[in-house]
């Protein structure tokens, strides 16, 4: 049962992960000609595709991939239950928990994204095309911070910044849902 109850909440969490990217790609108009804006394209279309023709998007932002993120998030918790317990309940506190759990894989994409470009910025200092992608992502999130800064010599704090502001707001999830935010 570990070993299905792994397969499904990775699969489920990396599924949301790529959706909420291909939402953050949309909003902060990336170039989707890009070979990481093409995979997650290709990656999410079949499902995204159909489902555009139901749900309307809501200003810059995705409409469909924000619906079946939630759904899938959603589900996320009672399909491990049913796989670990053998029972499948849905109620209402499904909704609250759907919309927790997207916020914390928002918050993990965020970090992650940042740490992916702070790590290429040393190896392949701009030359790589997902390094376009990967600054027009952070950057309105760092750049505010780094006109708050004062100069370092050189060296760029706020992507830092950025994480501990995350890790701040991940503490405050556990303070206001202490036994369900450990569970997301």
């Amino acid at each position: 049962m570990y070993t299905l109850t792994f397969l499904v909440k990775t699969f489920i969490e990396l599924y949301v992960l790529v959706l909420l990217l291909r939402i953050w790609m949309q909003w902060a108009r990336c170039d989707f000609y890009n070979p990481l804006a093409q995979f997650v394209v290709k990656l999410t279309q079949p499902i995204i595709g159909p489902l555009r023709r139901v749900v309307p998007a809501i200003g810059p932002i995705d409409g469909a991939s924000l619906l079946l993120a939630f759904i899938l998030t959603t589900l996320k918790y009672p399909l491990l239950v049913a796989i670990n317990h053998g029972g499948f309940s849905l109620s209402l506190s499904l909704l609250l928990i759907g919309v927790l759990s997207l916020l914390k894989a928002a918050g993990n994409l965020v970090f992650w994204v940042i740490l992916i470009r702070s790590i290429m910025s040393w190896v392949s200092q701009g030359r790589s095309s997902v390094d376009h992608v990967l600054y027009q992502l952070t950057e309105p999130l760092m750049s505010p911070i780094r006109r708050w800064l004062p100069a370092m010599g050189g060296i760029d704090f706020s992507a830092m910044i950025v994480i501990l502001i995350l890790y701040a707001l991940n503490y405050l999830g556990m303070d206001l849902f202490p036994n369900l935010w450990v569970w997301l």
